[in-house]
């Protein structure tokens, strides 16, 4: 895609290279790069980088359990392989992947809302997130760092428009009010570490119940 105007921080993409990054946001990250030929070029560099930094450095001996958990994570599809670009026409392969090749499940989120939750735990949570044309999330900041990668339509907050392809990365100095677009549902996949801070009431009291 050449139209990609929002794309992965190379501290992130450095952090996906060295296996640091959290599960949920390494999905994010390698479903971005799966259709975006700019940062897959980058994510290339990055691994060629660490490669020859590898040489530099005198080999250590390892325990037993050392090596056995990191050959168990060279089977996570999100942390030790980059994607590819390969998917349907909405959802890229790491998606499809966490999907089970099947179609999500989505849960109401209230009027012009839906989620569907593909993981959640310690590290954070991830989720498919599908918003009607002309309906807007509720006005929020966040609580620690929210990777948000649109797979279909496009929305707009305080910081501009985001179209298919396009990752918003935000932290607690955003405080925004993203609005889908006309046309298309705008489908985006969104990855926290922790839970959004909403300005209004009534999503703060029904926060908990969609874990968001």
């Amino acid at each position: 895609m050449t139209d990609i105007a929002h794309h992965i921080p190379d501290a992130l993409l450095a952090s996906y290279v060295a296996g640091s990054l959290a599960r949920p946001f390494a999905m994010v990250v390698a479903a971005h790069v799966s259709i975006c030929e700019e940062c897959r070029a980058n994510l290339a560099a990055h691994e060629t980088v660490g490669g020859a930094l590898l040489h530099d450095f005198e080999p250590i001996s390892v325990s037993d359990d050392l090596r056995d958990r990191v050959l168990g994570h060279l089977d996570d599809p999100f942390l030790a392989e980059p994607a590819r670009p390969h998917g349907n026409p909405t959802y890229p392969a790491p998606v499809v992947e966490a999907l089970g090749d099947k179609p999500p499940r989505w849960r109401s989120l209230g009027p012009g809302a839906k989620q569907c939750i593909l993981e959640a735990g310690k590290a954070g949570s991830v989720r498919l997130l599908h918003i009607a044309p002309g309906f807007a999330v509720p006005d929020h900041t966040h609580g620690g760092l929210e990777l948000t990668l649109v797979l279909q339509g496009a929305f707009t907050d305080e910081t501009g428009r985001f179209g298919r392809g396009d990752l918003e990365v935000a932290d607690d100095d955003l405080e925004h009010t993203p609005i889908a677009e006309q046309g298309m549902p705008c489908i985006c996949l969104a990855a926290t570490d922790a839970p959004l801070k909403f300005s209004s009431f009534m999503p703060r009291l029904l926060q908990p119940l969609f874990q968001i």
